[in-house]
């Protein structure tokens, strides 16, 4: 081959590679686009295309899992979650733990959620998701103690398409359905590749609870957008609803070009007609508002936003109705309710029962449907209790509404045994909510220095005044019970072994629960050897003594740990030690080297002061140079961590 036929060759390779690429890379960014904008099925469509080319990236992989999460197509976001955190492990937050760790509890893969949940908790500080989790890792028996109180059936109304979201409206229940919308406009929803939802009516009978012949809700609510999750006031004169940013015939949009939800307000006039609906005050262009609920006294409206200042993607509000028809603030229900998840689709019943759908509290995978009272009278009342199954399952279950009196009900899901995407179900409560007391004090007694089990140690249990209830021997599994305790009661674990330091511990059980509290008890040696290069410190077992930021003075609570060293030296006259300081490796070594030793100097000219003699102490500062771990220079490490590193020890050199 020529050079000249050559170089054309390589022009025109590299001229290909170079239209390859910039191909690639305009896909990628109309798939970025699309799913900026929400649309899932496009976005969903174009990244696979991409991949099926041989280009992929974590942002790629992110985004498609994302798609199919966000859509609730948990399977299909399980299989590209796996992926991106096989290949790319170091390109991932936290979130994703939590995320796939909710497409295999979609699957029923329990255990294997709850190894990436343990992941997930460890990388995570001040997340509400993470403290629920870890106050119930017997969560999956909690939620089987509640679980066979309701019989539930499919709906009659169900069709092929989205059905969900109900609300009781005199002689009629009112539903959100894409039935017949896609066959008249001709239009989907990009979100999710379906019809736009509108809201329809049943016939209801509260007897039996079985839904009748279904009709269009008035021409007047219902727009070429979304209408879903009404409900209405006891007189039926007052709806609320929600819809798409859709008013006066002008669609609003938020500064990224997305049509956002909002809640709006219907008043029939003198005829019973529906008064074009008016968009409520508390509304924005930039964020959502959505799903509205009554409290039994119609005075507040709660409902479910992502507006500015909210704990996570979702969060329940309330706000006040005045008496001339306007509202007050939006206020957020708290940490207590709302975590960095979902929280969506509120519904007070008559008793004042809150029912909410929440992914951030610990369920069964997707939404789950849990209960509290807003108004508690006892702290078992002002507990937040996932309702259990067979109304909640490894899919999304959601949009939750009971009559108190009949105990009939109707709540959403998008299980596999629905005829459509989304279904109503219908369901009789047969039993009240559990409060249940099944509780149990057991634990593990061993030394404190070996890790060694102490079989034929006495364990008492005590009362909150201080009465013996019942002792026992351990066995030779080291190990103690003391079964059905009483619930929001206080009790003392008192274990006693010769030759150790008696060990009492304080245990509180909650106000009801099916659980076991673990209390390990680890007993201390009274007579412990010692000998040269022994630290005092490990063998005193002493408290980490601390010195205030930048300060090297004895602090009162240092003084105490002190003081049993200089108790020891006391006891044994010959007996010199070597006080070394040492600090973490935030800031200038030097520094630290300088302050270390004067908190060494400190140290011992207290010692001194408290009569142990010059010759018998010796000051040394380490400064960063003797990390007891990894948390080095260079390193990011936890706080408990770099901790560790800043000690006194009490080296024994003669």
């Amino acid at each position: 081959m020529g050079k000249s036929l050559l170089k054309v060759v390589l022009l025109f390779l590299t001229l290909l590679l170079s239209h390859s690429f910039y191909a690639q890379s305009k896909k990628v960014e109309k798939a970025k686009s699309q799913y900026d904008r929400y649309e899932y099925i496009d976005a969903q469509k174009t990244y696979l295309k991409i991949i099926e080319k041989g280009y992929k990236d974590a942002d790629i992989l992110k985004k498609l899992a994302n798609s199919y999460y966000f859509n609730s197509q948990f399977e299909d976001a399980n299989k590209w979650y796996k992926e991106v955190l096989d290949t790319y492990p170091n390109d991932i937050e936290p979130e994703y733990y939590f995320r796939y760790a909710q497409t295999l509890k979609a699957m029923k893969q329990y255990k294997e959620a709850d190894v990436f949940m343990d992941k997930f908790t460890q990388l995570v500080e001040n997340d509400q998701r993470v403290k629920l989790y870890n106050d119930q890792p017997d969560y999956l028996e909690r939620i089987d103690f509640q679980s066979g109180r309701f019989k539930v059936e499919n709906a009659s109304i169900n069709s092929p398409f989205a059905d969900f979201g109900t609300a009781f409206y005199g002689d009629f229940v009112v539903f959100a359905s894409s039935r017949d919308t896609l066959i008249m406009r001709k239009n989907v929803h990009q979100w999710n590749d379906e019809s736009f939802l509108d809201l329809f009516q049943a016939n209801y009978n509260p007897e039996n609870g079985e839904l009748g012949e279904v009709e269009k809700l008035s021409r007047v609510i219902n727009s070429d957008f979304h209408e879903s999750t009404p409900v209405f006031t006891k007189d039926g004169k007052t709806m609320y609803f929600t819809r798409n940013n859709y008013n006066k015939r002008k669609v609003g949009k938020d500064n990224q070009g997305t049509i956002k939800l909002k809640i709006y307000r219907a008043q029939k006039n003198d005829k019973g007609k529906w008064t074009t609906p008016e968009s409520l005050s508390f509304n924005n262009d930039e964020y959502s508002t959505a799903h509205p609920a009554l409290s039994p006294d119609e005075k507040t409206l709660y409902f479910s936003s992502d507006m500015p200042g909210g704990q996570g993607l979702s969060d329940l509000y309330e706000v006040a109705i005045n008496g001339d028809g306007s509202f007050g603030e939006p206020k957020n229900l708290g940490e207590k309710i709302n975590t960095e998840g979902k929280e969506t689709f509120p519904f007070v019943s008559q008793n004042n029962d809150l029912y909410f759908a929440s992914d951030g509290h610990t369920g069964l995978g997707g939404l789950d449907v849990y209960v509290t009272r807003l108004d508690p009278q006892t702290e078992e009342e002002a507990l937040i209790v996932n309702i259990g199954k067979p109304v909640n399952g490894p899919k999304d279950d959601f949009a939750f509404i009971v009559d108190d009196t009949s105990k009939r009900g109707y709540f959403s899901s998008n299980r596999e045994e629905g005829a459509g995407s989304d279904d109503i179900y219908s369901f009789l409560e047969e039993e009240e909510l559990r409060r249940p007391c099944e509780i149990s004090i057991e634990g593990l007694i061993t030394d404190k220095d070996t890790n060694e089990l102490l079989p034929g140690t006495k364990v008492s249990f005590f009362d909150s005044s201080n009465t013996l209830i019942q002792s026992v021997v351990v066995g030779e599994d080291g190990t103690y019970t003391y079964p059905k305790v009483a619930c929001t009661a206080q009790y003392f674990v008192r274990a006693e072994k010769e030759g150790y330091i008696t060990e009492e511990k304080l245990v509180n059980t909650p106000p009801n629960g099916v659980q076991t509290i673990d209390t390990p008890v680890a007993l201390e040696k009274q007579v412990k050897p010692a000998t040269f290069g022994d630290d005092l410190a490990e063998v005193l077992s002493l408290k980490t003594i601390y010195f205030d930021f930048d300060q090297s003075y004895i602090r009162s609570d240092a003084a105490i740990e002190l003081a049993k060293v200089i108790e020891i030296m006391n006891e044994h006259p010959q007996m010199k030690i070597e006080v070394g300081s040492h600090t973490d490796s935030h800031g200038d070594a030097n520094y630290n080297l300088m302050l270390s030793e004067k908190r060494a100097q400190a140290t011992v000219a207290y010692m001194i002061e408290k009569g142990i003699a010059e010759d018998r102490l010796t000051a040394k500062g380490y400064g960063e140079s003797k990390p007891i771990n990894d948390c080095v220079d260079g390193t990011r490490c936890k706080k408990e961590d770099y901790q560790l590193n800043r000690r006194s020890e009490f080296i024994i050199v003669k």
